[in-house]
């Protein structure tokens, strides 16, 4: 399948802009689109610049032209999109939650794996090259053993009762909001990025409001605002995060602290540039550069020095890693339909942590 990449996008909305940039920029096409109707169907084909509308989703897995298919809807379609698109044997990419329970992840991975179809889930913040310049420091034993690994990650879009979106219904989005939407990527990082991996944890959850305004009013929230999580991994390290969707201020504050006995590395996603290098005699910031990254972040660092990579530029090197891996070659740190299954454990072991105030052990 060399050469350029022609994609069908399912969703319209914010995140399939974004995958269709991703889909340009790695030398593809986006020749197809589909909405939740005709009429978001045809402002979808303006917003992602895609050749046509498809008119139903047999018509865009099954069609001649379309290799790879994007699924950016919203999380309680994932599966019977995904079916489709497996069924169909086109590798494909399937935004988090892959599934809104451990039981459909479980499925979608198998169902991938039996069919030999390579399926992948955009935890794109591994693709910073900061963060492969942490994760090679860590691996070579820069940091000695980590033994502390805590962090947040904070935004602000539900920091008032009058903003809502689908998400807020745990019959769209699931039984977790807030750790099920943005905690699963900040423990996808840690894990990625120390190779410890959270064998068990105990959580709170709560939220800002009790309310939020809907179509008809303001009614009761399913869902949490946010969530604490305290965990042990499977190497002796602890540590722990807070999440939150609800911190003025807070748009997109990913931060990470990996603490070892000799140094700790710290990373900012609101200041991807760089990589805070803790030490006993002094502290450094390394910013981006040929100098002064390793080879494992090289690949990552596509703009010379000074000139600013953010989420975006991230989410076109997933995209990118993916479809060479669609060619047959083997990028290093590709998130597949395991680390999705991996998220929806980890998030069902947050909400029956905090159901039931006690610690949960996490599947292996």
């Amino acid at each position: 399948m060399s050469g350029r990449f022609r994609a069908g996008l399912v969703g319209t909305g914010f995140i399939g802009r974004v995958h269709a940039h991703a889909v340009r920029a790695a030398g593809g096409e986006v020749v197809a689109v589909i909405g939740s109707g005709p009429e978001s169907t045809a402002r979808g084909v303006q917003a992602v610049g895609a050749g046509r509308g498809a008119s139903c989703l047999d018509e865009l897995v099954s069609a001649q032209d379309v290799d790879v298919v994007h699924i950016c809807s919203p999380n309680h379609t994932h599966v019977e999109v995904a079916e489709a698109v497996i069924a169909a044997g086109k590798p494909l990419i399937c935004e988090k939650p892959l599934a809104t329970s451990v039981a459909d992840a479980q499925r979608m991975t198998d169902l991938a794996t039996d069919a030999g179809v390579l399926a992948f889930v955009p935890f794109v913040y591994r693709f910073y090259a900061a963060v492969r310049e942490a994760r090679e420091r860590i691996a070579l034993g820069a940091a000695g053993p980590l033994w502390l690994l805590h962090g947040t990650y904070l935004q602000d879009w539900a920091a008032s009762p009058d903003l809502t979106n689908w998400r807020v219904d745990p019959a769209l989005g699931g039984p977790s909001r807030a750790f099920g939407d943005i905690g699963v990527h900040w423990c996808d990082l840690m894990e990625f990025t120390t190779g410890h991996r959270i064998a068990r944890l105990t959580a709170r959850m709560g939220s800002a409001f009790t309310e939020r305004r809907m179509a008809d009013g303001m009614a009761a929230v399913g869902t949490e605002d946010g969530a604490v999580v305290l965990f042990e991994t499977d190497q002796g390290a602890m540590g722990s995060v807070v999440i939150s969707q609800a911190t003025p201020g807070r748009k997109n504050r990913l931060w990470f602290s990996l603490d070892g006995q000799d140094a700790s590395y710290s990373f900012d996603q609101e200041l991807p540039e760089s990589l805070w290098v803790g030490g006993l005699a002094e502290n450094r910031i390394v910013m981006r550069g040929p100098d002064t990254f390793g080879q494992a972040a090289e690949s990552y660092s596509r703009l010379p020095a000074g000139h600013p990579q953010g989420y975006q530029d991230a989410f076109n090197a997933f995209v990118s890693d993916v479809y060479s891996a669609i060619d047959g070659d083997k990028p290093k740190g590709l998130p597949t339909f395991a680390d999705g299954l991996r998220a929806a454990v980890l998030t069902s072991a947050v909400v029956e942590a905090a159901a039931s105030t006690s610690w949960v052990e996490v599947p292996s």
